[in-house]
C-alpha cells in the first residue's frame, strides 16, 4: 500500500492542493485548510486558498482559483471542482470516495475517530477536586462529567492522559468538618452544646459522629465549659447579610477548632482522619458509580509534609518576588499580570492556600507533563491570573496551564428549582441524581452545554422516554440498528468488505458525510476542550439515522442492497457507540 493510500481522505485531498500550490505559487508560504461547506450543494470540502494567495500574487482570487483547479492532479477521489463566490474552491467527491468511509469505520472498529493531534504529549487533567467535607452534589457532578469526558476525548486525540483528583485535606474546611463531627459526637453523650450555624449540618455529619462513638467510645468527651472556653458566645445567631454576625460566627468557629486541638491532643488527628477517610471513601465510591475513575488522588497535606510548600515560597523569595508587609510575606503577582499582590505566608507563619496551590502546580511541571488542564468552577475565574503569575515568576511556561471553567447547575424538578447549601446540608447529591435519572442521562445532560455556560438540568426531561430526551434519542438509534442486525442474523464482521455502490440516495450520502465528520469532531472537541461538540454531533447523527430508518427497508430481497445498507447502519452504530463511550454513556443494544 502506498503512502498516499494510508492517509485519511481529507489528508489525501490536502495533498492534491499542495501539489497545485507548488505549480501556482511555489515560493509563497501558505497554510491550506479544508472546511465543510454549510450547504450540501457546495460539495464535501471547501477551501479559501485562492483568497489567501490573492495579496501575495497580486491577482484576482477567482483567477487564482482557476489556476489552482487546473494544477490539481487527477484523482479517483474527486468528481469535480468548482469556483464559488469571490474565489472559494468547492470539491465534490466521487460516489466511491464518499462510500469508502463505511468500510473505513467497520474495519477500524473502536479505533475509528482516533486522531493524532496530541502526538503522544503528556497531559494531566485535574478535575472535581472538591473539598472532602460532604457528599458530592449536582454541581460537582457537572465538573466530574465534563472532566472525565474531556480526558477521554484527549486520549482519543492522541494525548497520553493522566486523570487526577486533588484532595484538599490540609485546610480550614476540613477542620470545620472535624469539629462539626466532634460536636455531634458530644451531643450523643448528653452534652448541651448548641451547634454553630456555620458548621456542617448534614445528616452525614451525625452518621460520622456515630461512627466516631463506635471507634473511640467516650474517650473524646469533655465538659461543655471546656469545649466552649474562650469562644465569643455560644452559637451566636446568623443574620443573613449582617457582616458583624458573620464575622462573629467565623471567630467562634476558629475558637472551637483551636479548643478542639488543645483539648484532644493526638485524639484530634483521630477525629480529623476519620472524617477525611469517610468522606474520601464516599466520594470515590460515588464517582466510580458515575463512571469516573482517577489515576491518582493527590494529597495537599503531602506538599506540607515533604516541604514542597516551603520550597516553592523560598524559590519566589530567592528570585526577588516576595516582600514583607505587616508581618506577612507577599508575592508580587501584579508584576506578572495579576490585579494585585497576594499573601503567601501570614504573619503567624502559616502558609496560605495560594502557597500550597503554587507548590502543587510546580509539582505537576516537575512530573513532566507537557500540558496541565485544571477544570475549575466558574467562581474560581479570578484565581487563574495569580497561579499563572506564580508559574511565570518561577520560570515555567504559564501557557501550558489551561483552565476550562465549569458554570453552576440549577436543578429543576416539576418546574421548581432545588436549593443547595453544603454546610446546611440542603443540597441534592450526585448519588440522588444518579438514582433518579440514571448515570447515562446524568452524564449526557451535563455535557449538553458548553462548560462555561449556566446549565438548567431538567429532571423530568432526563427521565422521559421520548425523542425530546437527547440521551434516549441517541441510545435508541443505536438500539434500533442492533435490532435490524439481529433480525438479519448474519456475521457483522463480513459487512466491512461488502460492495457499497448500491448506496446512492441523498440520505445515504448524508449519513456517510456525518460519519466522515467524526474524526474532525474529535479533533475540535480536544482542541477547544469542548466535549459538548461530541454530544451535539451524536444528536445529529442519531437524527439522520432515525430519518433513514423510517424511510427505507433494510432486509430487502436484493442481497447487494441489503448488505450495503446493513454495512452503512453498522458503521453508524460503531460511531454512536464510540462517541457515547467517550461521554461515559452506555450504548444499549435493546431498549
Amino acid at each position: 500500500m502506498s503512502e498516499s493510500q494510508t492517509l485519511s481522505l481529507p489528508d489525501r485531498i490536502l495533498a492534491l492542493f499542495h501539489d497545485a500550490v507548488r505549480t501556482v505559487a511555489p515560493d509563497v508560504p501558505v497554510s491550506i485548510v479544508l472546511e465543510r461547506p454549510r450547504q450540501a450543494g457546495h460539495g464535501e470540502y471547501a477551501s479559501t486558498l485562492a483568497l489567501q494567495l490573492a495579496k501575495s500574487l497580486q491577482r484576482p482570487p477567482r483567477d487564482i482559483a482557476q489556476a489552482l483547479i487546473s494544477g490539481l492532479p487527477a484523482s479517483p477521489l474527486v468528481e469535480k471542482v468548482e469556483i464559488a463566490g469571490p474565489g472559494f474552491i468547492n470539491v465534490f467527491l466521487t460516489a466511491a470516495a464518499k462510500q469508502s468511509v463505511v468500510s473505513e469505520v467497520l474495519q477500524a472498529g473502536s479505533r475509528w475517530g482516533t486522531v493524532s493531534v496530541g502526538h503522544g504529549r503528556r497531559v494531566q487533567v485535574e478535575f472535581v477536586s472538591s473539598n472532602p467535607t460532604g457528599p458530592l452534589h449536582v454541581g460537582h457532578g457537572r465538573g466530574a462529567a465534563f472532566g472525565a469526558s474531556l480526558a477521554n476525548v484527549l486520549a482519543k486525540a492522541g494525548y497520553d492522559v493522566q486523570r487526577e483528583y486533588y484532595v484538599n485535606d490540609a485546610g480550614r474546611q476540613m477542620d470545620i468538618l472535624a469539629v462539626s463531627t466532634w460536636l455531634r459526637y458530644l451531643t450523643g453523650f448528653g452534652s448541651k452544646i448548641h451547634f454553630p450555624p456555620n458548621g456542617y449540618q448534614g445528616d452525614y455529619v451525625a452518621a460520622m459522629a456515630g461512627h466516631l462513638r463506635q471507634a473511640v467510645s467516650h474517650t473524646l468527651v469533655h465538659p461543655d465549659e471546656a469545649v466552649l472556653a474562650g469562644t465569643p458566645g455560644i452559637a451566636p445567631p446568623l443574620r443573613e447579610g449582617d457582616k458583624d454576625a458573620d464575622a462573629q460566627n467565623e471567630a467562634h468557629m476558629d475558637a472551637l477548632i483551636a479548643n478542639a486541638k488543645t483539648l484532644l491532643g493526638d485524639g484530634y488527628r483521630t477525629l480529623h482522619q476519620l472524617a477525611l477517610h469517610e468522606q474520601l471513601a464516599d466520594c470515590r465510591e460515588d464517582l466510580e458509580a458515575f463512571g469516573v475513575v482517577f489515576d491518582r488522588w493527590f494529597s495537599e497535606q503531602s506538599l506540607y509534609d515533604d516541604g514542597s510548600v516551603a520550597r516553592a515560597v523560598e524559590r519566589l523569595a530567592a528570585a526577588g518576588h516576595l516582600y514583607e508587609q505587616d508581618g506577612a510575606r507577599w508575592f508580587r503577582s501584579s508584576a506578572f499580570g495579576d490585579e494585585k499582590d497576594r499573601v503567601v505566608q501570614r504573619e503567624n507563619g502559616i502558609f496560605t492556600y495560594f502557597a500550597s496551590d503554587i507548590a502543587y502546580h510546580v509539582n505537576k511541571f516537575e512530573r513532566g507533563f507537557d500540558v496541565i488542564v485544571d477544570v475549575w468552577g466558574a467562581d474560581h475565574h479570578g484565581y487563574i491570573p495569580r497561579v499563572r503569575a506564580a508559574l511565570t515568576a518561577l520560570g515555567y511556561e504559564a501557557r501550558h496551564l489551561q483552565v476550562p471553567l465549569v458554570q453552576f447547575v440549577s436543578l429543576y424538578r416539576h418546574g421548581e428549582k432545588a436549593q443547595m447549601s453544603t454546610r446546611k446540608g440542603q443540597f441534592v447529591t450526585l448519588r440522588e441524581l444518579r438514582t433518579e435519572v440514571g448515570p447515562d442521562a446524568a452524564r449526557f445532560f451535563y455535557v449538553l452545554r458548553k462548560s462555561d455556560q449556566h446549565l438548567d438540568f431538567d429532571l423530568d426531561l432526563a427521565k422521559s422516554e421520548s425523542n425530546d430526551n437527547p440521551v434516549y434519542y441517541v441510545q435508541y438509534a443505536h438500539a434500533r440498528i442492533h435490532s435490524v442486525l439481529q433480525k438479519w442474523g448474519g456475521n457483522p464482521a463480513l459487512l466491512a468488505s461488502v460492495p457499497l455502490d448500491a448506496l446512492e440516495s441523498p440520505q445515504e450520502f448524508g449519513l456517510m458525510q456525518w460519519l466522515r465528520a467524526y474524526p474532525e469532531v474529535i479533533e475540535s472537541a480536544a482542541r477547544d476542550h469542548a466535549p459538548h461538540l461530541l454530544a451535539f454531533y451524536l444528536k445529529d447523527l442519531a437524527a439522520a439515522l432515525h430519518s433513514y430508518y423510517n424511510a427505507v427497508q433494510f432486509l430487502v430481497p436484493e442481497e447487494s442492497l441489503k448488505l450495503a445498507r446493513l454495512a452503512l447502519i453498522g458503521a453508524v452504530a460503531t460511531t454512536l457507540r464510540d462517541g457515547l463511550q467517550l461521554l461515559g454513556v452506555r450504548a444499549p443494544e435493546s431498549m
